[in-house]
């Protein structure tokens, strides 16, 4: 079937994606990730940006319309900007923006787009973006947590739009004129209002629990955090004190407001004093791990004494230190018996019990004692968190009583159980204390749920980190600004049965094989959810934790540690589900698929793969789909790469897929090699020319390689048996290898040369002998690069310098392009773009964009061989080029204007 082209399988404005999606990583308040924590959520501008492309045509498809390639050109560029606009965070809720938006939409799709769905909606990213964009959204999901933060998101809102909120203490006036409360601030004043009220009610049963603490002139102030250390008893038997578990004693890193705990001997007993100024003692925390000394009598631990201590509940907690609020910022204050008898309170009389699940990746705290959730708070942390959760049902009467419907009622009290779940987060016993910026690091700090040697309690009732305000904020400023498009579905499903949609499209961010235990690590929050929307949502929390026997990830410890179980059990669960979504989707519309997983296995041959890549394709090829493109989405901020020094893949390469045609051909192996031959290189030459970053080239190269794969409904050997994904994979490699190998021809010879002794030694020594071999190969001498100064080579020693030692002037005799790469990419690295842009302008020549070539080349080489910080030096350079080049033009235009003007006076 003919189908017109829409614009994401022919081009993308992928740098303003790019931008904007590693942008919203630093925006907070009212971001809809805010809502609640989820793990791995793809960015708002990315799944608009897909979704839209996805819908539109590109200008290719209508040549009666647009029939020469400069026509096609200049109306893809018009509809880039509308795209550039659309992805801005400014521009989310903007309805001139928007509205521009969905008309392109309607007119490729003759005023009637189809539904979306989302099989594994996850954090709920792609359905809410194709709500503002219009689109009845549709999303599924098999854990519980994902479908309440779905229906938050995109069922609920829609329900209660215009709505002016129903507490008392509502102005009157607004709540007479209904355009005071346009889309979701009804919903949003209700939930802080009524969140409040349960705060207020709280205090009144529990407020005891947190009293206010003097300082040394009497002075009243109200408890931010109480700093708490694990003990176990010295296994020395003759100190036997509760030595302190502490990892630092450091509780103030703040220039001139430094604080600390100093740790007091007396006797077998230790108390603690806390000291301001530098100077805090050492930790007794030796290494990492469970490794320990005692602070009174120097003797190590074990790691397996102190897990044994633990599993035989003995091992305890100590107050450190109490952190208040004072006019002059934080307070630390030494603990008193008051504090420490009040905190040792009886746990309340329900609360979660339910065990952690088996996982040793990413849950550590159950070998030290922590195996049920309830373990993994205070009994004070337990009695709030149960407190806060029994009121949620309190708030469902009040809203009735005040004359609204139950279903309203029961919508608020999604949100404020959100609230309790984002104060379970920083309220656990493995929150720890920030002593950088003062503040609390919540459970999630990272993918898991870890062990904490030091930990914190906060004080739910203070107006300060870690606070019951705090938490009932976030959700608040980000229901304020939820869209409300048509209302949403959402449903607990599993991907692999079928829902009964038909001609919708579908984007999706499944599973990444292994890399994150989803329902594991969400059970923390379902328990609290349970425990308070359980007569709301019955059907929801009928079990005791989060489905897992179905959940498709290749966890190895589900299958006795048996990687190919895993393997076969995650692969053939997405074959399933892909096929469920091939009978589910249109034909006129490409599904997307994101994926953001990179492992490289060795298979003997020394040729590598991504099981990852290789699981997740073989799933879409063998359910009938055809790869008609891949788009790196680069997420991270900028500044988390150069911190690491090394080169993030894109987080989401977006798989661009049609359905392949029933009648698909059968091809051999070289017939597939050739037609890769014949359509990788163009290509490759066009995201090269499209700037595409090197680092994510090779990923990108995945999508005309295996479009070319997958348009056959088998690819057979010369045995006749069928080419398997990681086969054609490795051959897709070998053709990117030979397309960069095959440029160094275009080189002059003296840099052909300098990319071999690279390859070999980088910046390494090598024999005189050695090099002079090559270099005669190469048909240059080492004796003239040497006087060149691209070489040092003295007492039979010789090797490339390294950027900071080449001359910085451009040398216009014999052009060497390798010395250009070299100096362009030390300015880069001292004086950014414009240290560049000076050596660019002052070349007439096409020498820049050979440069340029050749640092793909060169970051292809230093990837592969593991060298991160060459490699990050030479993708920087890549990705600066385009504002390499505009400022260099400037820099040529304004000097012509001032050689003019020279002129004209003379």
């Amino acid at each position: 079937m003919e189908y017109k082209k829409k614009l994401i399988e022919v081009a993308l404005p992928l740098e303003a994606i790019n931008k904007e999606s590693a942008r919203e990583k630093s925006i907070r308040h009212g971001h809809p990730s805010t809502l609640h924590l989820w793990w791995a959520r793809r960015p708002l501008a990315a799944a608009r940006a897909v979704i839209w492309a996805s819908l539109v045509d590109d200008p290719s498809s209508h040549p009666e319309e647009f029939p020469t390639e400069d026509e096609q050109t200049k109306e893809r560029q018009r509809l880039f900007v509308i795209l550039e606009k659309l992805v801005k965070w400014e521009n989310t809720n903007n309805q001139d923006v928007l509205d521009e938006a969905k008309a392109e939409i309607m007119k490729s799709t003759d005023g009637n787009p189809p539904a979306l769905l989302d099989p594994f909606a996850g954090g709920g990213a792609i359905p809410l973006e194709a709500q503002r964009l219009g689109l009845e959204a549709h999303a599924s999901d098999l854990n519980p947590v994902a479908v309440m933060i779905n229906k938050a998101m995109i069922e609920i809102p829609p329900k209660f739009a215009g709505q002016p909120p129903v507490n008392p203490d509502a102005h009157v006036s607004k709540m007479k004129d209904t355009t005071a409360w346009l889309g979701t601030s009804g919903l949003a004043e209700d939930v802080r209002y009524y969140g409040e009220w349960m705060k207020k009610k709280a205090f009144e049963r529990i407020g005891h629990l947190y009293p206010k603490i003097k300082d040394e002139h009497g002075d009243e102030h109200t408890v931010i955090a109480w700093i708490w250390a694990r003990t176990v008893k010295c296994l020395n038997p003759a100190c036997g004190c509760e030595m302190p578990l502490a990892s630092s004693f450091e509780l103030s890193k703040k220039k001139g407001k430094e604080a600390y705990v100093q740790p007091i001997i007396e006797g077998k007993t230790i108390r603690y004093e806390v000291k301001y100024g530098k100077g805090a003692p050492e930790p007794p925390k030796t290494a990492r791990g469970a490794k320990f000394k005692c602070i009174r009598c120097g003797e190590s631990t074990t790691p397996e004494y102190i897990k044994d201590e633990a599993k035989a509940g003995r091992m305890g907690a100590t107050l450190m230190a109490i952190v208040a609020e004072s006019n002059n910022g934080r307070l630390y204050l030494s603990p008193n018996e008051e504090h420490i008898t009040i905190a040792n309170v009886e746990k309340p009389d329900e609360y979660p019990s339910q065990e952690l699940p088996y996982d040793p990746r990413n849950i550590w705290c159950p070998a030290y004692g922590l195996d049920t959730f309830d373990k993994l708070f205070t009994n004070r942390q337990l009695t709030a968190l149960t407190t806060f959760s029994d009121l949620i049902s309190s708030v469902r009467e009040e809203v009735i009583q005040q004359g609204s419907s139950q279903e309203y009622a029961e919508a608020l009290c999604v949100y404020l159980a959100f609230a309790v779940d984002r104060e379970a987060d920083v309220s656990s016993s493995v929150s720890t204390w920030i002593n950088t910026i003062g503040a609390i690091r919540n459970t999630f700090a990272r993918q898991a749920i870890p062990m904490a040697w030091d930990f914190v309690e906060a004080n739910l009732f203070s107006d300060s980190t870690g606070c019951f305000s705090n938490m009932l904020n976030w959700i608040v400023n980000c229901v304020r600004i939820l869209p409300c498009g048509k209302t949403g579905t959402v449903r607990q499903f599993d991907a692999q049965s079928d829902n009964g949609l038909k001609n919708v499209m579908v984007s999706t961010d499944p599973p990444y094989y292994d890399n994150i235990s989803y329902a594991n690590l969400s059970d923390f929050f379902y328990v609290w959810l349970r425990k308070a929307l359980r007569d709301i949502t019955p059907d929801l929390f009928r079990t005791m934790l989060v489905p897992k026997t179905e959940e498709l990830i290749a966890t190895q410890y589900r299958f006795d540690g048996s990687t190919d179980k895993a393997r076969n059990f995650f692969e053939n669960g997405m074959l399933d589900a892909f096929r469920r979504i091939n009978s589910y989707v249109s034909e006129s519309v490409p599904v997307t698929v994101y994926y953001a997983f990179k492992q490289n296995d060795n298979d003997g041959n020394d040729a590598t793969a991504s099981t990852g890549w290789e699981t997740m394709l073989s799933a879409i090829i063998k359910a009938g789909f055809s790869i008609t493109g891949t788009w790196p989405m680069r997420t991270e901020r900028e500044v988390r790469t150069i911190a690491s020094g090394t080169n993030a893949l894109a987080s989401s390469i977006v798989l661009v897929c049609r359905k392949r045609p029933a009648g698909a051909p059968i091809c051999t192996r070289r017939d597939f090699i050739n037609t890769l031959k014949r359509e990788l290189k163009p290509a490759l030459q066009k995201l090269q020319a499209s700037n595409i970053a090197p680092v994510d080239l090779a990923q990108s190269a995945i999508g005309p390689g295996m479009g070319v794969y997958s348009r056959f409904s088998k690819v057979l050997e010369a045995d006749g048996t069928p080419m398997s994904v990681r086969s054609a994979l490795q051959i897709i490699n070998q053709e990117l290898d030979l397309y960069f190998t095959e440029q160094d021809g275009e080189l002059d010879r003296d840099s052909r040369f300098c990319v071999d002794l690279y390859t070999q030694y980088a910046f390494n020594d090598v024999k005189f002998g050695e090099a002079d071999v090559l270099a005669r190969a190469k048909n240059t001498s080492v004796e003239k690069l040497a006087g060149r100064g691209v070489l040092y080579a003295q007492k039979g020693v010789v090797r490339l310098h390294t950027r900071e030692e080449i001359p910085e002037k451009i040398e216009s005799r014999d052009s060497i392009i390798w010395l250009l790469t070299q100096q362009l990419t030390h300015a880069m690295e001292k004086d950014g773009v414009v240290g560049a842009s000076k050596i660019v302008a002052d070349i007439f020549t096409s020498d820049p964009e050979h440069a340029k070539a050749l640092a793909y080349r060169l970051f292809q080489i230093a990837e592969r061989k593991g060298w991160a910080a060459e490699a990050y030096a030479y993708n920087s350079l890549v990705i600066a080029w385009p504002e390499v080049q505009s400022k260099a033009a400037d820099m040529q235009a304004a000097r012509y204007t001032v050689n003019q003007m020279i002129l004209f006076d003379n």
